[in-house]
């Protein structure tokens, strides 16, 4: 039997997609349902901006807080230093003190876009794991934590045993990092009266453990949830582009890029991501996901708006889709296309087209590049370019330059 729940957060994201597996359903729904509870999720700062395979998590907070409830968002300071070893083929490399903590003020910003930050009720908190992790004593922790761990079941969670059965090496150090990312959930529920933790589903077996942990050794009931693991309907993992990280920072990635990556959605993902990443209702998302033809580009037109105000404002959205409009209908340059700015010296007795084509972004490679040259998918001011030993000089430079691979990516070169 399909369960209803009666809680407003569990009524919302059971409709709109974002529900995977929680341990409890029915208890934590009663939960919910009768005041304000606490719930966090982690974030470990291995770079300066979080991507759009972090949003969905966001978001979910972001409906946790407006449907009543408080909101942690715990940023890794401490397990940072060990580094996730879920489902990854290798270790992480290990960041300074001084790397995270910058990473930690990048973080920052993007949260306070999506989350309402203060010392009210339901106000989202920001915390950093090093509080309580950087001064743990090595024997009292293997003492009074270690022995609730069993190393039968760790070796049986999905993310250390498909890396063991593909003989890959699994550190001492990583394998910590279960066993602290199950303290930070006991921390938070003293500390903070945390009753929920929640995260993507390749973060179950750690979730359990925390919960399982929690109610050993303070006897307390909590809970975890956790949201599927979203692919594109091509297959690609969602947060990548064929640029590389679509990333939520407009340091590391223009709200123009960002706006067009939601554009260019396959027409099958429209409907749910509406759901997922916009706050239109979820009958104006299946009506909008239903079109076809030329009128499904109405609706990512709308995706790509509503996704990038909840990120960068009306303003950069408007902006961006009146650049795109610029670009794609008239031909023209657009004001908001991301922009390279090269120095005299870069440019130096002439810069070859493959190198402006790297530098944009629009091809990972030299390799890469020539190959979108020689399959005629490079553009040079809307011409086609069709010699990979093409050099530009500065006076060719002297005015801004459009680059474009394909028909949807594009960027300005100029020398400054």
């Amino acid at each position: 039997m399909t369960y209803h729940p009666k809680s407003d957060f569990l009524n919302v994201i059971k409709e709109r997609g974002f529900l995977a597996d929680c341990t409890d359903l029915q208890a934590l729904d009663e939960k919910l349902s009768k005041g304000v509870v606490t719930c966090y999720i982690g974030y470990d700062a291995t770079a300066a901006s979080l991507h759009v395979g972090h949003l969905l998590n966001i978001l979910l907070l972001r409906w946790f807080q407006k449907t009543g409830h408080k909101p942690i968002t715990l940023m890794g300071g401490g397990t940072t230093k060990v580094g996730d070893p879920s489902f990854r083929a290798d270790e992480r490399p290990l960041l300074t003190a001084e790397q995270i903590d910058a990473n930690i003020s990048g973080l920052k910003r993007v949260f306070s876009r999506y989350l309402d930050y203060g010392d009210g009720p339901t106000d989202a908190i920001m915390l950093n794991n090093a509080e309580w992790l950087d001064g743990l004593n090595y024997l009292d922790f293997l003492r009074d934590i270690g022995r609730y761990f069993s190393v039968n079941r760790m070796l049986s969670f999905e993310s250390v045993k498909s890396r063991l059965d593909r003989e890959q090496s699994l550190s001492f150090l990583e394998f910590n990092y279960m066993i602290l990312q199950a303290y930070d959930f006991l921390e938070l529920n003293r500390r903070y009266g945390c009753e929920l933790q929640m995260g993507g589903s390749d973060q179950w077996g750690n979730i359990v453990n925390g919960v399982d942990l929690t109610r050993r050794v303070l006897s307390e009931e909590i809970y975890g949830l956790t949201t599927p693991l979203l692919t594109t309907s091509d297959g690609r993992k969602m947060g990548k582009s064929q640029g590389g990280a679509v990333w939520l920072s407009s340091d590391m990635l223009s709200p123009y890029e960002f706006w067009q990556f939601w554009r260019n959605s396959t027409d099958a993902d429209v409907g749910r991501f509406l759901k997922l990443y916009t706050e239109l209702p979820v009958e104006e998302c299946d009506r909008l996901g239903a079109l076809e033809g030329s009128e499904i580009n109405a609706a990512k037109i709308i995706l790509a708006n509503e996704a990038t105000t909840l990120l960068h404002g009306a303003e950069a959205a408007a902006a961006a889709e009146a650049t795109a409009r610029e670009v794609f209908e008239k031909g023209g340059v657009g004001d908001d296309l991301p922009t390279v700015v090269l120095s005299a010296a870069d440019v130096g007795d002439g810069i070859s087209v493959v190198q402006l084509l790297v530098r944009a972004g629009l091809a990972q490679s030299g390799k890469a590049a020539k190959r979108l040259i020689a399959e005629n998918g490079a553009r040079l001011d809307d011409a086609p370019l069709t010699d990979t030993g093409l050099v530009l000089d500065a006076s060719a430079l002297a005015q801004p330059v459009k680059l474009s691979a394909g028909k949807k990516r594009h960027a300005l070169v100029r020398v400054d």
